[in-house]
Formats: C-alpha cells, sequence, structure tokens
C-alpha cells in the first residue's frame, strides 16, 4: 500500500471522521482518540505496513515505523478535512462526518475510558504530548554539538574558525529556546492561547530578573526550568479558559490576555519558580545519586527494563527527565543507559536469524535490522522478538548488561530522542557508548541462543 492507501484503509477501520477526536503521530506511530470503538486490533494488523498495535488508556497507538508515521498521518488528517472539487458537493468523507451516527455504545464506552483514565496516566500522556512536537529540534541539535565536540576534541584549534563557532550557536539553539518551545507546546496541550504559554516561559526566564531584588534576594532567571515553566504554563492556562466563560465578549480579546499575564507573572516568580526550582533539584539529584551510587547495578535494572516500557508506548512520559537533565547539565545520563535496550534486541534478532528456518521471519529480520541498528526498535519488537516470546527477554537481558556499562562510567548525551549507533555522536564518552552497545549485541545474541525459541512454521 502507498502512505495514502494505508491511510484511507485506516480510516475506513475508525471514521467517519467525527469518531476522530484527535490526530497525531510521534516518530513511529500514528496515534488516535475515537469516540466509539466499532474495531479490534486485529483489524489494523490485517493492513500491510502496520507493525504493531498498542491501545493505551483512550489512544490507539498504531506502529508503522520510522517516516511512515508522519507521511500516513499527514494524509490522515487530509481525510478529515471537508474538500470540495467540483464547488458544489463536498468529499465523501465529510458527507460521512455529517451524516454518520453515534449509537448507544458510546455512554458505554465513555464510563469504559472514565475507568481507566486514571490521573496519573493522563498526566503521563499529557506531558509526553508537550515534549513530543519538540524532539526534532532536539535531535538535530543535539547531533550538531555532539559532531562538534569530536572535531574539537580532535583538533583545538578548530574552535576558533568562524564556521565552527556559527555551528555551535545552531547546536545550541534548541536549549537555548527550551522554555519558550515547551512554554507554547505546554499551552497547546493544557488548553491555552500557545502564545500566551511562550509569554509566560519568556517571563521567568528574561535575564532582566537579576537585576530585581525582593526581600533582600535576587530573582533568578531560569530558576525551576522546564518544571517550573510547566506549572506556571498550566495555571495560565486554566485561569484564561475560567476567563473566556466569565468576562463579555465585547471585553475578552484585551482583557483575558491582560489578566492572564498580569495574574500568571506574580504566580510565576514567587510560587511557580521556587517550587520548580525545587522539583528540578529532585529530579537532579535522583538521576545523578541512583546512577552514581547504585552504578551497574541501576544500569543493569534500567537497561533491562526498557524495552517493556518501549512495548507500552510510555517511553515518551521520560523525556521531560532527560530534557530537566539536559537543561541543568547539559547532558542525560539516562538516555545512554536506556539506549541499551535496542542494542539488546538487534543481539537477539540476529540470534533469531541464524537459528530459524522461517523464511519469511528471516526477511522481516533483515528489513527491520538497518533501522534497529539506528535506534528504532519497534519493527523488531512487533516482527521478532514479542511474538516469539522468549527473545524478547533475551533482548531486554542484552539491554541490561549494555545499561550496566553506560551507568558504571555515567555516560552522557547531549540530545535526546535517537538511540542506537546514531547516539554515539552525541555521547561524551563515544568509546565507552560504543562498548556498552556492542556488549549489549552481543549478549543479547548470547541469551537469546541460550534461552532459545519455538520457532514459526515454516512459510
Amino acid at each position: 500500500m502507498t502512505n495514502k492507501e494505508l491511510a484511507q484503509a485506516i480510516f475506513s477501520i475508525t471514521g467517519p471522521a467525527n469518531n476522530i477526536i484527535r490526530v497525531q503521530n510521534c516518530m513511529t506511530r500514528l496515534r488516535l482518540h475515537v469516540q466509539e470503538e466499532h474495531f479490534v486490533k486485529e483489524d489494523f494488523l490485517n493492513l500491510p505496513g502496520v507493525i504493531g498495535v498498542n491501545k493505551i488508556n483512550d489512544e490507539w497507538q498504531i506502529i508503522l515505523g520510522p517516516g511512515k508515521a508522519t507521511n500516513v498521518t499527514t494524509e490522515f488528517k487530509n481525510l478529515l478535512e471537508p474538500v470540495d472539487t467540483t464547488g458544489e458537493q463536498e468529499n465523501t468523507f465529510f458527507q460521512l462526518a455529517q451524516n454518520a451516527q453515534i449509537g448507544d455504545g458510546k455512554a458505554l464506552h465513555d464510563t469504559i475510558r472514565q475507568k481507566n483514565a486514571t490521573p496519573g496516566k493522563l498526566i503521563l500522556k499529557k506531558i509526553s504530548n508537550i515534549f513530543i512536537p519538540i524532539i526534532p529540534a532536539f535531535i538535530a541539535c543535539g547531533l550538531i554539538t555532539g559532531l562538534l565536540n569530536i572535531c574539537i576534541k580532535l583538533n583545538p584549534l578548530l574552535a576558533a574558525l568562524p564556521i565552527i563557532q556559527i555551528l555551535g550557536i545552531a547546536g545550541n539553539a534548541a536549549f537555548w529556546g527550551l522554555n519558550l518551545f515547551v512554554g507554547i507546546s505546554a499551552a497547546k496541550e493544557f488548553g491555552g492561547s500557545p502564545m500566551l504559554g511562550g509569554v509566560m516561559a519568556a517571563i521567568i526566564t528574561h535575564p532582566g530578573l537579576t537585576h530585581i531584588s525582593v526581600f533582600g534576594s535576587f530573582l533568578v532567571p531560569g530558576r525551576g526550568g522546564i518544571i517550573a515553566v510547566l506549572l506556571v504554563v498550566l495555571f495560565a492556562s486554566v485561569l484564561e479558559k475560567h476567563l473566556h466563560k466569565i468576562i463579555p465578549e465585547m471585553f475578552d480579546l484585551f482583557l483575558t490576555p491582560l489578566i492572564v499575564v498580569l495574574i500568571s507573572t506574580f504566580i510565576a516568580l514567587f510560587i511557580c519558580q521556587p517550587i520548580g526550582g525545587y522539583l528540578s533539584e529532585i529530579i537532579g539529584f535522583a538521576a545523578t545519586e541512583s546512577i552514581g551510587r547504585g552504578g551497574a547495578l541501576t544500569g543493569f535494572i534500567l537497561g533491562g527494563t526498557f524495552l517493556p516500557m518501549v512495548m507500552l508506548g510510555i517511553h515518551q512520559g521520560l523525556t521531560p527527565i532527560h530534557a530537566e537533565l539536559l537543561s541543568r547539565y547539559g547532558v542525560t545520563i539516562l538516555l545512554p543507559i536506556l539506549a541499551m535496550s535496542g542494542g539488546g534486541q538487534v543481539g537477539a534478532a540476529i540470534a533469531v536469524y541464524i537459528k530459524t528456518k522461517n523464511h519469511r521471519l528471516k526477511k522481516t529480520i533483515i528489513s527491520s535490522l538497518p533501522v534497529g541498528l539506528m535506534g528504532i526498535g519497534e519493527p523488531l519488537i512487533y516482527g521478532v522478538t514479542l511474538p516469539l516470546g522468549k527473545p524478547f527477554i533475551g533482548a531486554c537481558i542484552g539491554g541490561a548488561c549494555g545499561g550496566a556499562i553506560q551507568a558504571a562510567y555515567m555516560v552522557g548525551s547531549a540530545t535526546l530522542g535517537i538511540s542506537g549507533l546514531p547516539l554515539a555522536a552525541a555521547a561524551d564518552n563515544i568509546p565507552i557508548y560504543l562498548l556498552g552497545l556492542v556488549t549489549a549485541y552481543i549478549t543479547g545474541f548470547i541469551a537469546t541462543w541460550i534461552i532459545g525459541f519455538d520457532d514459526l512454521q515454516n512459510k
């Protein structure tokens, strides 16, 4: 199927258009929220190009792979928009959206959704959604920074070249504007005005705060980091939505943003920043101390349990922690550890390729290994290790052993959103990172070879 055909096939399962509440995507998944679920996982799995399907609370995650997820999502969104090609009649899909009726099953579905939508899961999901749009910026800037660091280490004289300095600015851009990006994205997710979210982030980051003394202490720009931004934007968004309800429409355009900024500014500086600073210190301390004191044991546990998190689609919930560590220290020491799970998966898949007699499975492995080496694990999870069962355990063991090495040497990464071989360019200790990755390959292979698996029927 082409991307357009696959989008149409998915729409035929999930539609009509007014049944689709929300459409978005991450690097590998089309994410859908629907009103009525008249379908099951198998409906998607029967489509060529669909690697796997997850259901997290009320969100369907259709795993398509890198690149394809973005393209199919674009085509899918096009199906939800009215198109008048004749000037007299609308697109068939839009007509279905206008005419379709949601049955009585909606009430039952809403009850089930409310029962499963625990506050903790909903908060984690919202936070994840805030950072998903920012990940490409992290990847680009982090890789630039990592590659520049390699070049400068090889030849320190390069640091004086204008082109290197310009690239240095480009590599730092995502982190320099991080609070603004988070503020805008958070406001969208919390239902506020995106630019007001950006304004609140700019206020608590403004360098002019250093000249203002309150109660004998100078204010600190950026105090509380990303946590403070999330708190103040949440407050501002809730306040804005409430004001829209009580302020007359003729004054709403002027009074609502004015009141939001006036009130939220003082809430930000005197409540959100202190709380955010405290929470930020806890996150930084917990991450560095747990890995610093626990060393290889902590890395073993984290590296070995990350694959199940990827399988459930909740791994994006760790993104704010990575971002906070990057903001505070310039590197995240968690990502290299967690990235080892993908290495274990590669080793496990190679062991399966050698032992299996199933030609179709061999073809799946050969087509999935390149992206697996690049750090995209879903094709190998849903196409190889998870269906076979035991190789998934072998992959987790490989990830645990690789994670132990990363934690023992406290390897950090200057970016997030990538893993596998590409992450080496952003690592602050490339030889050790590669040593851990090779260890994950080898131990994942050995563990899977020893554990074995029940081979699928040859096809």
